[in-house]
Protein backbone atom coordinates (compact mmCIF):
# COMPACT_ATOMS: atom_id res chain seq x y z
CA UNK A 1 0.00 0.00 0.00
CA UNK A 2 2.68 2.64 0.39
CA UNK A 3 4.54 1.53 -2.24
CA UNK A 4 1.38 2.57 -4.11
CA UNK A 5 0.93 6.15 -2.89
CA UNK A 6 4.57 6.82 -4.12
CA UNK A 7 4.68 5.22 -7.42
CA UNK A 8 1.09 7.08 -8.16
CA UNK A 9 3.32 10.16 -7.75
CA UNK A 10 5.58 8.46 -10.48
CA UNK A 11 8.00 7.70 -7.39
CA UNK A 12 9.87 4.95 -6.41
CA UNK A 13 10.73 4.17 -2.50
CA UNK A 14 13.97 1.63 -2.88
CA UNK A 15 14.54 2.74 1.17
CA UNK A 16 11.23 0.84 2.21
CA UNK A 17 12.78 -2.71 3.09
CA UNK A 18 15.53 -0.74 4.83
CA UNK A 19 12.97 1.05 7.00
CA UNK A 20 11.33 -2.37 7.91
CA UNK A 21 14.64 -3.46 9.49
CA UNK A 22 15.71 -0.27 10.94
CA UNK A 23 12.04 -0.01 12.63
CA UNK A 24 12.44 -3.57 13.70
CA UNK A 25 15.72 -2.84 15.65
CA UNK A 26 13.72 0.47 16.87
CA UNK A 27 10.96 -2.41 18.87
CA UNK A 28 13.30 -4.38 19.62
CA UNK A 29 16.00 -1.94 21.48
CA UNK A 30 12.82 0.50 23.52
CA UNK A 31 11.23 -3.24 24.33
CA UNK A 32 14.41 -4.24 25.84
CA UNK A 33 15.49 -0.85 27.55
CA UNK A 34 11.83 -1.96 29.49
CA UNK A 35 9.32 0.82 28.00
CA UNK A 36 6.91 -1.64 27.10
CA UNK A 37 5.75 -2.72 23.71
CA UNK A 38 3.50 -0.58 23.44
CA UNK A 39 6.03 2.20 23.42
CA UNK A 40 8.14 0.02 21.40
CA UNK A 41 5.63 0.22 18.66
CA UNK A 42 4.78 3.61 18.66
CA UNK A 43 7.91 4.73 18.15
CA UNK A 44 9.07 1.91 15.44
CA UNK A 45 5.69 3.51 13.49
CA UNK A 46 7.67 7.09 14.05
CA UNK A 47 11.26 6.22 13.21
CA UNK A 48 9.85 4.52 9.53
CA UNK A 49 7.50 7.52 9.07
CA UNK A 50 10.37 9.83 9.70
CA UNK A 51 12.46 8.37 7.12
CA UNK A 52 9.67 8.26 4.38
CA UNK A 53 8.85 12.06 5.76
CA UNK A 54 13.22 12.90 5.12
CA UNK A 55 13.00 11.31 1.35
CA UNK A 56 10.23 13.29 0.40
CA UNK A 57 11.48 16.78 1.84
CA UNK A 58 15.21 16.13 0.25
CA UNK A 59 13.20 14.95 -3.10
CA UNK A 60 11.79 18.03 -3.39
CA UNK A 61 13.27 20.66 -1.78
CA UNK A 62 16.29 19.65 -3.27
CA UNK A 63 14.99 18.62 -6.48
CA UNK A 64 16.96 15.21 -6.71
CA UNK A 65 15.39 12.04 -8.33
CA UNK A 66 13.37 10.33 -5.79
CA UNK A 67 15.78 7.08 -7.31
CA UNK A 68 19.18 8.62 -5.98
CA UNK A 69 17.58 9.81 -2.30
CA UNK A 70 16.31 6.87 -1.45
CA UNK A 71 19.12 4.26 -2.70
CA UNK A 72 21.43 6.56 -0.37
CA UNK A 73 18.41 6.63 2.63
CA UNK A 74 18.61 2.48 1.83
CA UNK A 75 22.15 2.55 2.41
CA UNK A 76 22.34 4.60 5.26
CA UNK A 77 19.41 3.58 7.24
CA UNK A 78 20.91 0.02 6.73
CA UNK A 79 24.40 0.93 8.46
CA UNK A 80 22.48 3.13 11.22
CA UNK A 81 20.02 0.01 11.96
CA UNK A 82 23.39 -2.00 12.15
CA UNK A 83 25.36 0.70 14.31
CA UNK A 84 22.23 0.55 16.93
CA UNK A 85 22.02 -3.12 16.87
CA UNK A 86 25.67 -4.27 16.99
CA UNK A 87 24.67 -6.60 13.84
CA UNK A 88 23.12 -8.35 16.76
CA UNK A 89 19.49 -9.47 16.65
CA UNK A 90 17.26 -8.59 19.59
CA UNK A 91 14.67 -11.14 20.81
CA UNK A 92 11.52 -9.40 21.82
CA UNK A 93 9.40 -11.69 24.19
CA UNK A 94 5.91 -9.68 23.81
CA UNK A 95 2.22 -11.64 24.48
CA UNK A 96 0.55 -8.83 22.33
CA UNK A 97 3.05 -9.70 19.74
CA UNK A 98 2.68 -13.52 19.86
CA UNK A 99 -1.39 -13.36 19.69
CA UNK A 100 -0.78 -10.63 16.83
CA UNK A 101 1.06 -13.18 15.27
CA UNK A 102 -0.87 -17.02 15.68
CA UNK A 103 -4.36 -15.47 17.16
CA UNK A 104 -7.25 -14.81 14.86
CA UNK A 105 -10.92 -13.27 15.02
CA UNK A 106 -13.44 -15.05 12.80
CA UNK A 107 -12.04 -16.80 9.44
CA UNK A 108 -8.69 -15.03 9.44
CA UNK A 109 -5.83 -14.64 11.30
CA UNK A 110 -5.17 -11.14 12.82
CA UNK A 111 -2.58 -9.97 10.30
CA UNK A 112 -4.68 -10.70 7.99
CA UNK A 113 -6.92 -8.10 9.81
CA UNK A 114 -4.36 -5.64 9.41
CA UNK A 115 -3.65 -5.74 5.83
CA UNK A 116 -7.74 -5.18 5.09
CA UNK A 117 -7.58 -2.57 7.12
CA UNK A 118 -4.75 -0.73 5.34
CA UNK A 119 -6.31 -1.56 2.05
CA UNK A 120 -9.58 0.09 3.07
CA UNK A 121 -7.87 2.93 5.00
CA UNK A 122 -5.51 3.16 1.54
CA UNK A 123 -8.43 3.11 -0.88
CA UNK A 124 -10.60 5.73 1.25
CA UNK A 125 -7.63 8.25 1.27
CA UNK A 126 -6.99 7.63 -2.81
CA UNK A 127 -10.73 7.71 -3.71
CA UNK A 128 -12.50 9.83 -1.07
CA UNK A 129 -10.29 12.34 -0.26
CA UNK A 130 -9.07 15.57 -2.14
CA UNK A 131 -5.40 14.36 -1.12
CA UNK A 132 -6.16 11.30 -3.19
CA UNK A 133 -7.27 13.56 -6.28
CA UNK A 134 -4.27 15.61 -5.43
CA UNK A 135 -1.98 12.78 -5.53
CA UNK A 136 -3.06 11.10 -8.80
CA UNK A 137 -3.42 15.15 -10.68
CA UNK A 138 0.55 15.05 -9.55
CA UNK A 139 1.61 11.97 -10.51
CA UNK A 140 -0.23 12.77 -13.73
CA UNK A 141 1.54 16.10 -14.43
CA UNK A 142 3.32 17.51 -11.89
CA UNK A 143 3.96 20.98 -13.73
CA UNK A 144 0.03 20.96 -14.64
CA UNK A 145 -1.25 20.19 -11.35
CA UNK A 146 0.93 23.21 -9.86
CA UNK A 147 -0.46 25.59 -12.11
CA UNK A 148 -3.97 24.14 -10.77
CA UNK A 149 -2.58 25.62 -7.55
CA UNK A 150 -1.90 22.22 -6.20
CA UNK A 151 1.03 22.14 -3.52
CA UNK A 152 2.83 19.41 -5.25
CA UNK A 153 5.80 19.24 -2.85
CA UNK A 154 3.53 18.73 -0.21
CA UNK A 155 1.65 15.80 -1.99
CA UNK A 156 4.96 13.69 -2.47
CA UNK A 157 6.09 14.30 0.87
CA UNK A 158 3.00 13.34 2.03
CA UNK A 159 3.07 10.08 -0.21
CA UNK A 160 6.95 8.51 1.53
CA UNK A 161 5.66 9.62 4.62
CA UNK A 162 2.84 7.14 4.21
CA UNK A 163 5.10 4.51 2.63
CA UNK A 164 7.32 4.89 5.72
CA UNK A 165 4.34 4.17 7.84
CA UNK A 166 3.27 1.29 5.78
CA UNK A 167 6.80 0.03 6.42
CA UNK A 168 6.58 0.71 10.49
CA UNK A 169 3.56 -1.33 10.07
CA UNK A 170 5.31 -4.19 8.51
CA UNK A 171 7.69 -4.20 10.71
CA UNK A 172 5.77 -4.71 13.45
CA UNK A 173 4.39 -7.85 11.85
CA UNK A 174 7.57 -8.93 11.11
CA UNK A 175 8.73 -8.87 14.50
CA UNK A 176 5.62 -10.53 16.25
CA UNK A 177 6.05 -13.24 13.26
CA UNK A 178 9.70 -14.09 13.92
CA UNK A 179 10.45 -13.61 17.67
CA UNK A 180 13.40 -11.15 17.02
CA UNK A 181 14.11 -7.52 15.47
CA UNK A 182 16.37 -9.06 13.11
CA UNK A 183 19.38 -6.42 11.46
CA UNK A 184 19.40 -7.94 8.53
CA UNK A 185 17.47 -6.25 5.47
CA UNK A 186 15.30 -8.52 3.41
CA UNK A 187 15.34 -7.47 0.18
CA UNK A 188 12.78 -9.36 -1.08
CA UNK A 189 10.29 -6.63 0.71
CA UNK A 190 11.50 -4.25 -1.60
CA UNK A 191 10.65 -6.28 -5.17
CA UNK A 192 7.50 -8.05 -3.81
CA UNK A 193 6.29 -3.95 -2.93
CA UNK A 194 7.39 -3.22 -6.55
CA UNK A 195 6.07 -6.26 -8.23
CA UNK A 196 2.90 -6.62 -6.35
CA UNK A 197 2.40 -2.57 -7.39
CA UNK A 198 3.07 -3.55 -10.94
CA UNK A 199 1.05 -6.80 -11.47
CA UNK A 200 -1.56 -4.94 -9.88
CA UNK A 201 -1.95 -2.22 -12.66
CA UNK A 202 -0.55 1.03 -11.26
CA UNK A 203 1.24 3.30 -13.76
CA UNK A 204 4.79 3.08 -13.47
CA UNK A 205 4.83 6.86 -15.00
CA UNK A 206 2.57 8.08 -12.38
CA UNK A 207 -1.21 9.56 -12.45
CA UNK A 208 -3.50 5.76 -12.37
CA UNK A 209 -3.58 3.70 -9.42
CA UNK A 210 -5.50 1.34 -7.95
CA UNK A 211 -5.82 0.09 -4.13
CA UNK A 212 -7.40 -3.34 -4.70
CA UNK A 213 -5.07 -3.89 -7.75
CA UNK A 214 -1.36 -4.02 -5.62
CA UNK A 215 -3.46 -5.89 -2.93
CA UNK A 216 -4.39 -8.78 -5.20
CA UNK A 217 -0.80 -8.52 -6.58
CA UNK A 218 0.71 -9.05 -3.10
CA UNK A 219 -0.95 -12.07 -2.67
CA UNK A 220 -0.82 -13.46 -6.50
CA UNK A 221 2.93 -13.18 -5.41
CA UNK A 222 2.57 -15.32 -2.18
CA UNK A 223 1.04 -17.77 -4.14
CA UNK A 224 3.70 -18.10 -6.88
CA UNK A 225 6.19 -18.36 -4.10
CA UNK A 226 4.45 -20.74 -1.71
CA UNK A 227 3.21 -23.19 -4.92
CA UNK A 228 7.37 -22.80 -5.82
CA UNK A 229 7.76 -24.50 -2.59
CA UNK A 230 5.43 -26.67 -2.28
CA UNK A 231 6.74 -28.03 -5.66
CA UNK A 232 10.23 -28.54 -4.30
CA UNK A 233 11.83 -25.40 -6.68
CA UNK A 234 14.66 -24.29 -5.09
CA UNK A 235 14.90 -20.84 -3.45
CA UNK A 236 17.52 -19.49 -5.97
CA UNK A 237 14.99 -19.68 -8.71
CA UNK A 238 12.01 -17.73 -6.93
CA UNK A 239 13.50 -14.04 -7.28
CA UNK A 240 14.07 -15.07 -10.49
CA UNK A 241 10.45 -15.55 -11.06
CA UNK A 242 9.72 -12.79 -9.40
CA UNK A 243 11.64 -10.57 -11.31
CA UNK A 244 10.56 -11.98 -14.78
CA UNK A 245 7.38 -11.27 -13.78
CA UNK A 246 7.58 -7.50 -13.08
CA UNK A 247 9.74 -6.89 -15.83
CA UNK A 248 6.95 -8.83 -18.26
CA UNK A 249 4.49 -6.75 -16.62
CA UNK A 250 6.05 -3.53 -17.27
CA UNK A 251 6.43 -4.51 -20.76
CA UNK A 252 2.78 -4.78 -21.63
CA UNK A 253 2.10 -1.67 -18.97
CA UNK A 254 3.94 0.20 -21.30
CA UNK A 255 2.63 -1.24 -24.50
CA UNK A 256 -0.94 -0.44 -23.14
CA UNK A 257 -0.21 2.77 -22.36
Amino acid sequence: MGQTFVVATSGIDLSLAAAVMLGAIVLGLVNAAGYGIFIACVLCVLATSAIGFLNGLIITAGKIPDFVVTLGTLSAITGLGLILSGGEPTMVGSTFLLRLASGSFGPFGYPVWVAIAAVVAAHVALYHTRFGVHLLATGGQVESAGALGIRTNRVKIAAYTISGLCAGIAAILLVARIGSAEPQINTSLLLNSVAAVVLGGVSLFGGRASILGPAIGALMLTALVNGLTLLSVSAFYQPLAVGAIVVLAALIMRYQK
